[in-house]
């Protein structure tokens, strides 16, 4: 057996490809929209992609089995509960799919695992067809390492969250909970994904393993367990649910090898003036020191895709700043969420900036003596923007809570007119919300150095 694992650090995604090594047929599961890479494996290992297949309909990032159909042939296959615009192998649970000998090939197993999303399914994996436990379990959002995915996202339409914490109840603790300990476990997200709360950065793990360490794994009742699972949540990125409806459809597909073009710096002011939004990629300290205004700062170091998502709309036009040799990358990235509208690049912004000083303004970043002072003088909104999560162990007194992903939708909660101090964790997010409040036009907007992480040590020190 040929077994790959693709994981895309900035969405915390994992892809795979399953192929056996007699007949060179394979099938790739939940792959990204830039399937470049599946191709090129396939081609050096001369084999054959026959199928697609998704274990549901994913909300945080856009699939690539359309562009890889249309490279490969290749058919697609959703769990039987899925309705897609789009021609679809409809997959039943307990059926199998033979990619080597029926006898003694490599043996793919379908299992509807619901819960997520209703038409979720789980993939098993045989190295042989005959084996009596399965290699593997290739678990999609049901079940993660250390987590279980969500019930509660909105993407899953004319269904309830109770109604799928119950179906995930029944995926989990009787049928997944069902294999043998010895079967690994490939999950499609890790730690950070907003498909959940507690991911593990492990990327594979037994069910034996998930038995005895995972908190959703114990036995307990459906409603325990649905108590247990919804608590805690992060918000959801706005263009989770964006994500989930285009997986349904014929979309417009990502060629391979897309650049986008380079702009000089008349050229990106002209995309500016009808409305384009600009997407500094640079790093915050960078940003902070000098940068275009208007400009709205996710660092391309961190989880850059996802973040956009949570402060830019799918419609907007977008052009980009970013690190010398990161131009395309960027743009690459954003493109897996569906952001399709990136119109270039601006070619030399050090020059650019230099020689057009009255476009660009310096970000106001606080030490926790100075938030401190401000937050004494009564005259600031202290606004925290990390998930619930985080704020359940401890706030900055004072301290208002409006999560990352809700800033942009309530804004109308904060007053224009006070000046804003915005902490998170340790000051990447933070850079990102005070940067999106001054793009929304809220002028006396700061940011926490350090974060909750350098109030938190300076008080201990202190104390």
């Amino acid at each position: 057996m040929i077994f790959t694992q693709y994981y895309l650090d900035c969405l915390s995604q994992a892809s795979y490809l399953v192929a056996d090594e007699e007949s060179r047929r394979a099938v790739v599961v939940d792959p990204r929209r830039d399937v470049e890479e599946y191709l090129a494996d396939a081609r050096e290992q001369g084999l054959t992609i026959v199928g697609i297949i998704n274990t549901h309909f994913h909300a945080d990032f856009v699939s690539g089995h359309l562009e890889l159909a249309k490279e490969t042939g290749a058919w697609i296959g959703y769990g039987d509960a899925a309705k897609a615009e789009f021609e679809i192998r409809s997959l039943a649970d307990g059926e199998r799919i033979h990619l080597g000998d029926p006898e003694s090939g490599v043996t793919l197993q379908v299992m509807t695992t619901p819960g997520h999303t209703p038409e979720s399914i789980s993939v098993l994996v045989f190295e042989h067809a005959s084996d009596e436990t399965a290699y593997g379990v290739l678990t999609g959002d049901a079940l993660f390492i250390g987590d279980v995915g969500r019930p509660d996202l909105l993407a899953s339409i004319g269904v309830t969250a109770d109604e799928l914490g119950r179906m995930l109840h029944h995926s989990i603790q009787t049928k997944l909970m069902g294999l043998d300990d010895a079967v690994r476990v490939f999950p499609a997200h890790g730690a950070g994904s907003a498909c959940g709360k507690n991911l593990s950065t492990e990327r594979q793990s037994t069910i034996g393993e998930q038995r005895r360490t995972n908190y959703a794994c114990q036995p307990m009742s459906e409603d325990d367990f649905l108590a247990v699972v919804t608590e805690g949540q992060p918000s959801a990125p706005g263009y989770f649910v964006y994500n989930a409806t285009i997986n349904r459809q014929e979309r417009d597909l990502r060629e391979l090898e897309t650049e986008v073009p380079g702009l000089d710096y008349e050229q990106f002011r002209q995309e500016v003036a009808v409305g384009a939004r600009i997407h500094d990629a640079r790093d915050p300290q960078e940003f902070a020191a000098g940068h275009l205004t208007g400009a709205i700062n996710v660092p391309a170091d961190g989880r850059m895709a996802e973040t956009v998502g949570m402060v830019f709309a799918p419609t907007d036009r977008i052009v980009i700043v970013a690190p010398e040799g990161l131009e395309q990358q960027v743009a690459t990235r954003i493109a897996r969420i569906g952001f399709d509208h990136v119109v270039g690049f601006l070619a030399d912004p050090e020059a650019a900036m230099t020689s057009h000083p009255e476009d660009v303004e310096q970000a106001s970043r606080l030490t926790v003596d100075q938030a401190e002072s401000a937050l004494a003088d009564g005259s600031v909104q202290f606004v925290d923007i990390r998930n619930a999560g985080e704020v359940a162990a401890g706030m900055i007194p004072g301290a208002r809570h409006i999560p990352l992903a809700e800033l942009v939708a309530r804004q109308s909660d904060l007053d224009r007119d006070t000046p804003v101090i915005v902490n998170c964790a340790g000051g990447w997010r933070s850079s990102v919300g005070a940067s999106t409040l001054r793009s929304l036009g809220f002028t006396d907007v700061s940011d926490l150095l350090g974060g909750y992480g350098a109030w938190e040590k300076a008080h201990a020190a202190a104390s």
